[in-house]
């Protein structure tokens, strides 16, 4: 399974396209649609998911007919729908009964940018989604076509393969809802962009954690930024930590955390903590990537070192987080050999685990099948850990 963001304008997540990486393009059928869905819905945290975001997966006529469907909830799953190949356009009227039954179920549907022409006028009422490759269509042809969506349809936009910052901004300037594409995985790098305050006191902390240094020394730096100590406390606090009494001291806070569980806390909040103009979808891909680095080097790592593959995951967009290089970024941090490493060489034994993670972002299937090889990991355990990392994002609360 691999995974792409769908962002609203604003740069929230709203959903993910999953695509089975098992089978190509050209091999997509009825029962490689079935198994993906059977996989998601055969782990508890595919489940918790659903209920929290919009799936959106990619079918063929042919499983939309499949009993699979009859097991999926489908308030927060969008179809994505083919186009007729041009030699068959007589099974645009056949497949309409099957959409429309799917469609009264409770499927939203997405359909690619065709469903616009006349030949497909009865699929039209159907569309929640249209779908379309800025790469194919020309720039000049981009403020046309958005005009006739917006006056044939009230489905939502979404542009696909958006690669920069000047394309999203015509984009969401000429009326499109969302977006996918990598830059919203790597934006444009600002360089020489100043750390904000909360964000230097963030990387303070982080460092007296990693020299173990003494509960005062923590304390004092919460003291000095508000912030900082005003989100340690409503974490804390929170019904999810489970304490039976409110805590209101900064020492009690440290105390109870530890220095590990501080760490941790604390290179979260970085990734959402970021620069002005960095789209917010980015640090939650950070706290993906960190989250299901560690699930996928519990399965051979010691625990200390699934805790640096965590910090790998999450370190791997401080460039883009906080608009610096990443070198400048790591040289203000104190951290382990194996996670400078990995991030800045990638060598070492997290390099792989990084490698492995970014596959699961992109369609380089060699890319994924190398390093699921040099790992000795299953497609299984692969697609195990990669629904428990994005359901741990989402009760994080990332929007």
């Amino acid at each position: 399974m691999a995974r792409q963001a769908i962002v609203s304008g604003k740069g929230a997540i709203m959903g993910y396209e999953l695509f089975n990486r098992s089978v190509s393009v050209d091999a997509h059928t009825a029962s490689s649609d079935a198994q993906m869905l059977f996989h998601l819905l055969s782990i508890s945290e595919g489940e918790t998911l659903v209920g929290k975001t919009n799936l959106f997966v990619n079918c063929t006529h042919d499983s939309l007919a499949g009993g699979h469907l009859e097991l999926v909830a489908p308030e927060h799953v969008v179809l994505e729908i083919p186009s007729i190949p041009t030699a068959q356009l007589e099974q645009i009227a056949l497949r309409l009964p099957t959409l429309q039954a799917i469609h009264t179920r409770g499927f939203r549907l997405a359909f690619d940018y065709s469903v616009l022409t006349h030949s497909y006028e009865e699929w039209l009422p159907l569309a929640s989604f249209i779908k379309f490759d800025v790469s194919i269509l020309r720039p000049q042809s981009l403020t046309s076509f958005v005009q006739l969506a917006k006056t044939k349809t009230r489905a939502k936009l979404v542009a696909e393969k958006v690669e920069n910052e000047s394309q999203f901004n015509m984009l969401q300037a000429l009326g499109v809802d969302y977006f996918q594409g990598y830059w919203f995985a790597k934006p444009t790098l600002i360089e020489g962009h100043m750390l904000r305050p909360s964000q230097a006191a963030t990387l303070q902390l982080i460092n007296l954690v990693r020299k173990q240094a003494s509960t005062a020394e923590i304390e004092e730096v919460l003291k000095r930024d508000p912030t900082l100590s005003f989100n340690l406390l409503r974490f804390i606090n929170s019904a999810g930590f489970g304490l039976r009494t409110e805590v209101t001291s900064f020492k009690h806070a440290v105390m109870l955390l530890g220095l590990k569980k501080l760490f941790k806390w604390a290179a979260l909040l970085l990734t959402t903590s970021s620069a002005g103009g960095v789209v917010p979808a980015l640090g939650t891909t950070a706290v993906v990537r960190g989250r299901l680095m560690e699930l996928l080097a519990a399965e051979a790592l010691p625990p200390e070192e699934c805790d640096h593959a965590f910090v790998v995951g999450i370190f791997s967009l401080l460039d883009s987080l906080l608009g610096i290089s990443l070198e400048t970024a790591l040289a203000s941090l104190s951290l382990p050999d194996s996670v400078t490493h990995a991030l800045l060489q990638r060598t070492g034994p997290l390099a792989e685990y990084l490698n492995l993670t970014l596959a699961c972002e992109s369609g380089d299937d060699h890319a994924f099948a190398a390093s699921a090889k040099a790992l000795q990991l299953t497609e299984k355990q692969i697609n195990w850990a990669h629904l428990q990392a994005l359901a741990w994002a989402e009760t994080l609360g990332q929007e």
